[in-house]
């Protein structure tokens, strides 16, 4: 899942996206509104964690002005601000969740997977396919009664393709999984952890589509009944 930031403290905002990196997400941060709004323009995440006091402004604002403008971004706010009448006024405004300081960052990442769960329609946090299980907890899978590891940019990759089963990703989708908005990105690195992914799971577990993208091998053979 590929996060945005947005928490002025710094200490915080870098130990948050080392925190969340190593949970599977791919996070970027900022530290002010203006920044948000930039990183928003630019890119596409899929959650956001939104402190609310920062130094140019409200993260309310923030938040008021995506879902005015059609943002529907799952949005987590992550605040010291905790008491009743700021939650209600926050989920009220449009978040998706709401987390105060102090606070565990396993529960961020859990609260942070059961949005993308919702988002995506499933209830059970495990992924399946063609006789893999996948577990974004531990970021390791099973398959065939054994238990398979993934560096965290192939369990990454793996990730996206399983959350869509059967749609065609493309290169630059699972680039935007990868990297950062503003990081350079490696021409090869996608074609590199499919290769690996395949070494584990079977040259046939990803398919390559010339000119489009990469999918899950459909587990039927076309003409057969599953």
């Amino acid at each position: 899942m590929r996060l945005l930031i947005v928490e002025d403290d710094e200490m915080l905002r870098d130990g948050l996206a080392v925190g969340l990196r190593l949970a599977g997400f791919s996070p970027d941060a900022v530290c002010s509104l203006a920044d948000a709004r930039a990183a928003l323009s630019s890119g596409t995440f899929e959650a956001v964690v939104l402190d609310l006091m920062l130094p140019d402004g409200s993260g309310l604002d923030l938040l008021r002005e995506m879902r005015g403008s059609g943002d529907s971004s799952p949005v987590l706010v992550l605040t010291a601000r905790d008491r009743t009448g700021d939650r209600v006024a926050g989920l009220d405004a449009g978040a998706d969740d709401y987390l105060g300081k102090p606070f565990e960052l396993t529960e961020l990442a859990a609260r942070l997977r059961a949005i993308l769960r919702r988002r995506q329609g499933r209830a059970e946090n495990l992924l399946h396919w063609n006789g893999l299980c996948l577990d974004p907890a531990r970021m390791r899978g099973e398959m065939g009664g054994r238990e398979v590891e993934f560096s965290n940019r192939e369990f990454t990759i793996l990730q996206a393709l399983m959350e869509r089963p059967g749609a065609i990703l493309a290169k630059s989708f699972l680039e935007d999984r990868l990297y950062g908005w503003q990081e350079e990105v490696e021409s090869n690195t996608v074609e590199v952890h499919v290769h690996k992914l395949r070494a584990k799971l079977g040259a046939a577990f990803i398919e390559t589509l010339r000119g489009a993208g990469y999918r899950l091998a459909n587990p039927v053979r076309e003409g057969r009944d599953p």
